[in-house]
């Protein structure tokens, strides 16, 4: 089930990555009063952003009854032994037989890389699954099954009816493997206690 549409969704997202990518690279952050069970208390780093729309992955939502060694089997993949299993999240309701790995930049696979940010790229093809398998992978990595993703001009209109916040986004959030801490972790960096969140917050 895993990679059957990867190679097309990097090609979407190095076209958009080319215009105005303002949010590329950063967090958003979903407010409290986020009505729509999918996204609450989510986080949310954007792959990349611009005029054709956004598309992020959700980074603190594990999924509950798959493990990656699980995966692997499905996939015909064998581990190598040692090699320590990484966390399979829900990345969004979109395409969720659909896999990306966001990873540090000390690795490129060999195809379909999308460099995001400085410390943070993505990929999406069946080759970084194979190597993190076999002990080759990247430093630090996370695995997602799904995207949320938005039509042009939603999710500015989104963040102005103040159901998310932004920031800039750091390795520790991104990949800590405490999940049920980084919705607070990020609005911490913003300098923001969420129990002082209301749903009528502006965008910081």
């Amino acid at each position: 089930m895993f990679g059957l549409h990867m190679s097309r969704a990097l090609h979407n997202l190095e076209a958009m990555k080319a215009q105005d990518t303002n949010l590329t690279g950063k967090l958003l952050i979903a407010m409290p009063a986020m009505d729509d069970p999918r996204f609450a208390h989510s986080v949310i780093y954007m792959c990349s952003h611009s005029d054709d729309g956004g598309m992020g992955l959700i980074v603190n939502k594990p999924q509950v009854n798959l493990q990656f060694s699980d995966l692997l089997e499905q996939m015909g993949i064998n581990k190598a032994p040692g090699v320590r299993d990484i966390r399979v999240h829900f990345g969004g309701p979109v395409d969720q037989a659909r896999g990306f790995v966001l990873h540090s930049n000390d690795y490129t696979a060999a195809t379909g890389t999308l460099e995001v940010a400085d410390e943070i790229s993505m990929s999406a093809t069946l080759d970084v699954i194979e190597d993190i398998a076999s002990g080759a992978g990247p430093r630090t990595s996370l695995l997602a099954l799904g995207y949320a993703g938005w039509a042009p001009g939603q999710l500015e209109s989104e963040i102005a009816q103040n159901g998310w916040l932004t920031c800039d986004a750091r390795s520790d959030i991104v990949f800590g493997r405490a999940n049920e801490h980084k919705w607070v972790g990020a609005l911490k960096l913003m300098g923001i206690d969420p129990l002082m969140l209301s749903g009528t917050a502006g965008r910081a």
